[in-house]
């Protein structure tokens, strides 16, 4: 009976032991926010895909909204992480509880886009470029790369909001705009398939931090193993995503739909401005805050600790053997 009796014991042990790793194994929901569908997010699309946030046992809800609802979604706590980031920024130097914890593009993704029948950037004096949000990096990117060339976007075009990329790909082929700032694979479907003209691009000439991941300061005191998990998954895909050209735009022309010609060229274009260890270099980070200042009106750039924390990001890439 005594022998009897212990068995059960053991067994009951061994039965709750077990129901406490089945309990601590199940998923925990991550919500990521994503404004584009094109490069600028491809690495939450590969962790999604190859499963690395599966391995970190995270069960991650991508979804797609606008930068400016993310950032409300972030403060209520709907949205967990940020993933384009260029509008929280600014939000956070006005005082938004959030804090920037990883940046994958160090440069501006964009390209600038106009139809067949204009040559050069001068032509499109007069015409209409098509934007995402007023104010966010896309319109900003985009002023920017007119100013190179004499023109002022705020007086001598008339900016529209059309919507995300592949919307303003379908506005430029029934000629509702007649230029857009837009990011691989668009700008590539739009140089191959339609015959549009790239006039300039921007991944060479300006600093910019467009996408990476801004958090909730509150969670990020609360949560930074979650985070971790995050920032780890994201790592392993962005690494995944510069090491290996094939297998990358093969994966990325079955996301797009696209053939390999247009994802490897899109990949190929795209590869240099991207971090690589998700933190930009210093002289980046307050290049780009000084624009910002300027874009506010502030009488001098932020200081860089209120708004980014590569803290954690740097536990990660220890751990990875990132540099």
């Amino acid at each position: 009976m005594q022998r009897t009796v212990l068995k059960l014991f053991v067994l009951s042990i061994i039965l709750l032991a077990t129901g406490s790793v089945f309990a601590q194994s199940a998923p925990e929901r991550i919500r990521i926010s994503y404004s584009s569908g094109g490069m600028t997010s491809i690495d939450l699309f590969i962790a999604r895909d190859l499963k690395y946030f599966q391995q970190q046992n995270l069960n991650a809800e991508l979804i797609r909204v606008s930068a400016n609802l993310a950032i409300t979604a972030g403060i209520s706590g709907d949205i967990d992480v940020l993933g384009s980031i260029g509008s929280a920024i600014r939000s956070i130097q006005r005082g938004t509880p959030l804090k920037v914890i990883s940046v994958t593009l160090r440069r501006p993704l964009f390209f600038l886009v106009a139809r067949p029948e204009f040559k050069s950037v001068k032509d499109l004096k007069g015409k209409t470029l098509g934007i995402v949000t007023f104010g966010g990096s896309q319109h900003t990117t985009a002023k920017r790369m007119f100013a190179l060339h004499g023109l002022n976007a705020d007086k001598e075009l008339t900016a529209i909001q059309v919507g995300e990329e592949s919307v303003q790909l379908q506005a430029l082929t029934t000629n509702s705009i007649q230029v857009a700032a837009i990011s691989p694979p668009y700008a590539q479907i739009a140089k191959a398939k339609f015959n549009m003209n790239i006039l300039e691009t921007s991944t060479d000439k300006f600093a910019s931090i467009q996408n990476g991941a801004a958090v909730n300061v509150k969670m990020l005191q609360e949560k930074p193993e979650f985070l971790k998990r995050f920032l780890r998954a994201r790592s392993q895909a962005n690494k995944y995503f510069l090491e290996r050209e094939k297998e990358a735009s093969e994966l990325l022309a079955n996301i797009w739909k696209s053939d390999y010609k247009i994802a490897n060229d899109s990949y190929r274009a795209s590869k240099a401005a991207f971090t690589g260890s998700g933190i930009p270099s210093d002289d980046e980070i307050k290049e780009y805050l000084a624009l910002d200042a300027q874009i506010l009106g502030l009488a001098q750039p932020v200081p860089v600790a209120q708004v980014f924390d590569f803290s954690l990001q740097r536990e990660i890439n220890k751990e990875l053997g990132i540099k």
